[in-house]
């Protein structure tokens, strides 16, 4: 990796917090569940090689007492939605700045530090994408110094992010594209490896593929 790089990782609050997923896991408090996701992508992307900083946007309590003490900068959730969290963090960032979702909770930083790596070359003027596994989101928006990172987080991502000028990172990533939304996608990043907050908070819900 030839250039630091400062991610922005927003958590919504805990309460309105991946609300597809909510009752996804009987007897799992759904709290734990989405704070367990985000403490599991935060602590990748704090091991990937070439991430000097990372950035958390969020306005809910729990989530900064936590963060605090995992070696990450916070700043307040402005409360206009995810696109606003993602601006107001990129708009403290000097440098090559990504904006990551905050569950991806089988991240793997080898694959986050390939696609950072990816994301370097290519016009030098434009923002860069990693799609999700179906490949309409996004899990990942990049932009070099100078470049706004202007993300359009939402239904059909991928596309708008297309259609905005970004052009897509086509590596395959498999843990990196793993977001969760639901529990038929917690059950596949299980079988990818999840992290240990996250395994720990669905032990005995879902099946691991063996190591």
């Amino acid at each position: 990796m030839t250039q630091p790089w400062t991610v922005v990782v927003p958590v919504k609050r805990l309460s309105a917090a991946k609300t597809r997923l909510r009752g996804g896991l009987p007897g799992v408090a759904h709290q734990d569940l989405a704070l367990a996701l985000a403490m599991d992508t935060l602590a990748a992307v704090r091991t990937t090689p070439g991430v000097a900083e990372v950035l958390v946007v969020t306005g809910d309590t729990r989530v900064a007492q936590v963060v605090r003490s995992a070696g990450v900068r916070l700043l307040p959730d402005p409360d206009a939605g995810l696109n606003a969290a993602f601006r107001h963090g990129a708009a403290n960032v000097t440098g090559w700045v990504a904006g990551l979702t905050a569950d991806l909770p089988a991240l793997r930083p080898a694959e986050l530090a390939a696609a950072l790596y990816a994301a370097l070359s290519g016009p030098p003027a434009a923002r860069r994408f990693v799609a999700d596994t179906p490949g309409t989101g996004t899990v990942l928006l990049a932009a070099p110094p100078g470049v706004p990172l202007d993300p359009r987080f939402g239904p059909d991502s991928a596309a708008a992010h297309t259609a905005s000028g970004a052009y897509p990172l086509t590596g395959g990533w498999p843990s990196l594209r793993r977001d969760v939304d639901t529990a038929d996608d917690l059950a596949a990043a299980a079988w990818l490896g999840l992290g240990p907050r996250t395994a720990a908070v669905a032990a005995g819900c879902l099946t691991e593929s063996p190591s």
